[in-house]
């Protein structure tokens, strides 16, 4: 990961800019740079990854110009090929074609782009501002207005608290220019399904994942993978092994009294043969980690706080015990192919647009979790079930073909890798179970006694009504929205509500987030 930050006017306090600015050094801590840019700023804390050298260091600058930008740009090779003869470039970074791009193309470019990015850029024919944010939002940017009106821009939440005022999300799939935000791609928009018979999905599906793995592997830094155990991770892993020459490393985590996912985690690791790593986590290990992860996550949200607990501390432990710097995830595949409560859709229309909102907001959720876990350690997340050919496919599928009523979740995946040998078939069939559960259910348990602990009942009802959009509902959800307003007081519009099951639906109308309430959870606690 890298940092980036943009103040698109004078900044009214210089030394509150650097000390916003320093709060995500651990995003990017090989070297830092902050240049003017008009009457504004911009700033980059760098994490090398692609181009390692000196000459990678950004802000680029191009006649005047200048852009930050915390990405991977895949296919950059042939960006600059087609650039080569306009412009002359000095660093093997992928970032580096932004410039040139956006002086041929404008904010068209934005649109041509495959990759996962959030970008600032100073136009100075026009003297103005130009931000950018990925389709699904992998990379993290937020917004808001200093006492003078001017927009600023950063990476994360603590780069602004004290600069501006409100603070939101930079929306996911849109572009910023002369004070309006405008859409260039909603990638959760289907305007038509393909009509195609289960095996050519099923194989397009296939291909399409590889590719977005095979992409991902590219780094001058070094690869490794979080392996849960569970499905979506596994074929990652499955995938990048047979095409690495070398085993791959992969690291999986679970808690010390009743882990569901480490037996599964290390099947899979020795029928993959990667060279794999078990990291043991305690009551006490939780516990200490709360408050740290809430305030590197800048939620409140009950489900994005459980499951990043174990993901933030797989990660502190590669980070100070391995000299990896990228590690693959499989984040978004829940939200494509369907969870457990997706079980209950009433309608094929119904699966459709939940999975529409989940797309777009994730990066408020599962890839914020991702983004901040990873990146708090110094590592860059790489996210294959985000790829955006493979996105744009899934969520043109039918969605009645994406309905259980195969009996197995998730079936069109699964269906993909059948008999092919990249799983052992207990994995590729094996039922969902929740990654915050599957480290161990007394994970989860240890929390929500923790929780009941600070508060008398009274204290609980008096304490809720402090708190609105939205309201806590439980001493676990009122802790952790006091440990949030701790570190960034009144900004709970940041989020927009808790990661729940759609209780609209039958069978979905529960007061926990974790799907080992629901009545088909069966098996995957097991």
């Amino acid at each position: 990961m890298c940092s980036i930050i943009g103040y698109c006017g004078t900044p009214i306090d210089p030394k509150a800019f650097q000390e916003g600015f320093s709060r995500t050094v651990s995003r990017g801590p090989d070297d830092s740079r902050v240049i003017s840019a008009g009457q504004g700023l911009l700033g980059f804390h760098r994490l090398s990854i692609m181009g390692l050298h000196p000459e990678g260091m950004q802000p680029f600058t191009l006649n005047g110009s200048a852009v930050v930008c915390n990405g991977e740009i895949y296919g950059f090779e042939k960006i600059r090929q087609s650039l080569s003869g306009e412009y002359t470039f000095c660093s093997d970074s992928d970032c580096e074609v932004m410039l040139p791009m956006y002086e041929k193309y404008g904010t068209d470019m934005f649109a041509m782009l495959d990759a996962e990015f959030a970008c600032i850029l100073y136009d100075a024919k026009e003297d103005t501002f130009v931000a950018a944010r990925d389709p699904i939002g992998i990379r993290p940017l937020y917004y808001g207005y200093d006492a003078n009106g001017e927009i600023v821009f950063a990476s994360e939440p603590k780069n602004l608290v004290g600069l501006v005022g409100t603070i939101l999300p930079f929306p996911p799939g849109h572009f910023y220019k002369d004070g309006k935000f405008t859409c260039y791609c909603d990638i959760a928009n289907a305007p038509s399904y393909h009509d195609q018979d289960l095996e050519t999905v099923c194989t397009n599906i296939r291909e399409k994942l590889i590719a977005g793995v095979q992409k991902r592997l590219v780094a001058d830094a070094k690869v490794g993978f979080l392996l849960s155990g569970g499905l979506d991770s596994s074929l990652v892993c499955a995938i990048a092994a047979r095409q690495s020459s070398k085993p791959i490393r992969t690291f999986a985590i679970g808690m010390n009294e009743d882990a569901i996912d480490l037996k599964y985690a290390r099947q899979v690791a020795d029928f993959i043969g990667s060279d794999h790593t078990e990291v043991i986590i305690s009551k006490e290990t939780v516990l200490e980690a709360l408050e740290p992860v809430v305030e590197l996550l800048g939620t409140y949200d009950i489900t994005t706080i459980r499951a990043s607990i174990g993901m933030y501390l797989v990660c502190k432990y590669i980070h100070e015990n391995t000299d990896i710097r990228v590690l693959l995830t499989g984040e978004i595949s829940d939200e494509l192919f369907g969870y457990k409560y997706t079980d209950f859709a009433p309608s094929a229309e119904a699966f459709q647009k939940e999975a529409q909102k989940r797309i777009r907001e994730l990066h408020m959720y599962d890839v914020l979790r991702a983004d901040r876990c990873i990146s708090v350690n110094s590592l860059e997340a790489r996210v294959p079930f985000g790829d955006l050919d493979f996105v744009k496919y899934v969520m043109a599928i039918n969605p009645a073909r994406k309905l259980n009523t195969y009996g197995k979740g998730k079936y069109l995946l699964r269906h993909a890798f059948e008999g092919l040998e990249y799983l052992p078939d207990e994995i590729l069939w094996r039922e969902k179970a929740a990654f915050s559960d599957a480290v161990g259910h007394s994970m989860v348990d240890h929390l929500k006694e923790y929780a009941a602990e600070q508060y008398t009942d009274l204290e609980f009802d008096t304490l809720c009504r402090k708190y609105k959009n939205p309201q806590p509902f439980t001493k676990e959800s009122l802790l952790y929205r006091e440990l949030f307003e701790k570190y960034y007081p009144g900004q709970s519009q940041m989020i927009v509500d808790f990661w729940m099951p759609n209780k609209e639906w039958k069978g979905c109308n529960v007061n926990d987030p974790s799907a080992r309430v629901l009545s088909n959870y069966g098996a995957s606690g097991k």
